[in-house]
């Protein structure tokens, strides 16, 4: 699985794509850039997209969008739009996954809090009493209870520290013991949760973050910043190649598809023009990119 994150973001119209034709050349745009599945990120997307993903081949993870803060309210309202979520997009060929949490947002005592606990579990088990057919990630990125697949995010930007954390097997489950490399717990349920999903495929959900923009006065903001496109095409030709070196994780998912407001770190800026030729980033993204001197 070779994913990005998408916001669905446009500098004209925000969330609302431009037009319908904007939804289509999305979807292509993603599978020229050499990515096999998109990360949906906050944000439940207009059904045009998903047709276009469905005819065209491209795999998705629907994800909902989360509340500021955990309160009575927004445990009625999320549990109410997700379930229309799901019932609305589950005829969709295109989803191959559902992700109700990110990051323990809406949820951030979950490691210790029994309440917030029973409401991740509700939304996976409700998830799969709604399609049973589907992967669910009970709170995609870190402190997991039970999750079908086990994602992590981590934004470690030197690629030979990546490749030591993911190259093996023993190496992702070292992560798992206490605090991982990137700082979060990873298994924070029942004994029986945290070995059920310990033992799922491993998927690094979130990496890279890599911001490159012209200097025109904005303010940027990246996980890393460098300051050429040749620059950026090594250090990406380094970042994914570590992770095409692992023989653990079964997929990962880039950090990002466009540029969005200040976060400076897509592939392309936000007008959807790619920062390396097309051809470049698909061959990196493939694995198939010689080293740029």
């Amino acid at each position: 699985m070779n994913g990005v994150l998408s916001q669905g973001y446009w500098p004209q119209s925000h969330l609302a794509a431009p037009s319908a034709a904007a939804l289509r050349a999305e979807v292509e745009l993603i599978k020229a850039l050499g990515f096999t599945t998109a990360r949906l990120h906050q944000k439940v997307e207009d059904p045009r997209l998903m047709y276009w993903a469905d005819r065209l081949g491209l795999l998705v993870w629907t994800e909902m969008p989360s509340a500021f803060e955990h309160s009575d309210a927004a445990v009625i309202r999320i549990t109410r739009e997700w379930a229309d979520v799901i019932r609305r997009d589950s005829s969709h060929p295109s989803v191959v996954a559902w992700v109700p949490l990110n990051e323990s947002w809406a949820v951030r005592h979950v490691a210790v809090d029994a309440g917030q606990q029973a409401f991740a579990r509700t939304l996976y088990h409700l998830t799969k009493t709604l399609d049973g057919t589907r992967p669910v990630i009970s709170n995609d990125g870190w402190e997991h209870l039970q999750s079908d697949l086990l994602t992590m995010h981590d934004y470690e930007n030197d690629h030979e520290k990546l490749r030591e954390r993911y190259g093996s097997a023993d190496a992702v489950a070292a992560a798992l013991d206490g605090i991982s490399p990137f700082g979060k717990r990873v298994l924070v349920g029942t004994s029986a949760e945290s070995e059920a999903t310990a033992s799922a495929p491993a998927v690094l959900t979130e990496f890279g973050g890599v911001s490159f923009a012209p200097e025109d006065g904005r303010d940027i903001w990246g996980y890393r910043l460098v300051g050429s496109p040749a620059d950026l095409d090594r250090h990406l030709t380094a970042l994914f190649g570590a992770l095409h070196a692992s023989t653990a994780l079964a997929g990962w998912v880039y950090t990002q598809l466009t540029d969005t407001v200040q976060e400076t770190n897509g592939l392309t800026d936000e007008n959807r023009v790619p920062k390396l030729p097309v051809e470049r980033i698909r061959a990196i993204v493939r694995g198939t990119a010689e080293r740029a001197n």
